[in-house]
């Protein structure tokens, strides 16, 4: 007895779930953004407009199909996963009719370029590293606006009389010190001048690059690098629990399938004894 064939969610699942399936929209997601910046070129517009706006839409209504399968495929759980939202987002802000007043939207479309994260496995790691990053990058904030505070309060008394624009204010004195921690034109641009008329001015601009530029700056990378190999790490432990696992997913998704089959097997049974008992009385 033959046995039943699957569901069409599972096989939808499969479909989506392949990996030529998502290389496909790897695919057209660099296809797209060839696409959107060939769209900003006069010379590429005049020669094959039309055709560029068809395969824009053509691959949009793609991303479309493909979101609607992987929501009819998971359900609900398709709102649990946090990538699945982004692209969601993403595609429907290219859906939303730019004209008129949101004419501006057009300029997002390229916003699909992101999808790219989001099916690339190793780019996607590397953003949830960063993002997991952020809870202890609070205390390295606060620290430098702290820093930030104490040398712009300093400079404003020390350097505002003399160099008005400046340090005048406490905002323009935090965003002169902001240009000379990014050791944008600090030298010849900022501290000699102002070491011309206060000679000893380069032991408040010197401690203060090497605390912000050398030293806090380090630590957000420190912060972010050990958040990206925890997480890299989480993820192999729990990749090598799942193979050592008696039931990894594909197996459990084959055992499931044959209690299916199994179960239509017994139903179609039961059916002919009852008809044959039937018959027999």
């Amino acid at each position: 007895m033959s046995a039943a064939p699957a569901p069409l969610r599972d096989r939808l699942r499969a479909l989506v779930e392949a990996p030529a399936f998502e290389r496909m929209i790897i695919v057209l997601i660099v296809v797209n953004a060839l696409i959107l910046g060939l769209e900003t070129s006069p010379t590429a517009m005049a020669a094959v407009g039309p055709a560029l706006v068809a395969i824009d839409r053509a691959i949009l209504a793609v991303f479309v199909l493909e979101l609607a399968l992987r929501f009819y495929v998971r359900r609900l759980a398709f709102f649990r996963d946090p990538w699945r939202i982004f692209d969601l987002v993403v595609v429907g802000v290219a859906l939303i009719p730019a004209a008129g007043p949101l004419s501006i939207l057009r300029a997002f479309r390229i916003l699909r370029v992101l999808r790219l994260v989001s099916a690339v496995p190793s780019m996607r790691r590397v953003v949830t590293g960063l993002l997991r990053a952020i809870p202890g990058m609070g205390s390295v904030v606060l620290l430098m606006s702290l820093i930030f505070y104490v040398f712009a309060v300093m400079a404003t008394k020390l350097f505002g009389g003399v160099f008005p624009e400046w340090f005048q204010t406490m905002g323009e004195s935090a965003y002169t010190l902001f240009q000379v921690m990014t050791l944008e034109s600090w030298s010849m641009g900022i501290v000699r001048p102002v070491m011309e008329a206060f000679p000893y001015a380069w032991a408040f601009f010197v401690p203060f690059i090497l605390i912000t530029s050398f030293a806090v700056l380090n630590l957000f990378v420190g912060i972010m690098v050990d958040a990206m190999q925890t997480h890299h790490e989480a993820e192999d432990e729990a990749a090598a629990e799942n193979a050592a696992s008696p039931h990894p997913h594909g197996a459990a998704a084959e055992t499931l399938a044959e209690l299916r089959a199994l179960r239509a097997e017994v139903a179609e049974m039961r059916a002919e004894l009852r008809a044959r008992q039937t018959g027999g009385a």
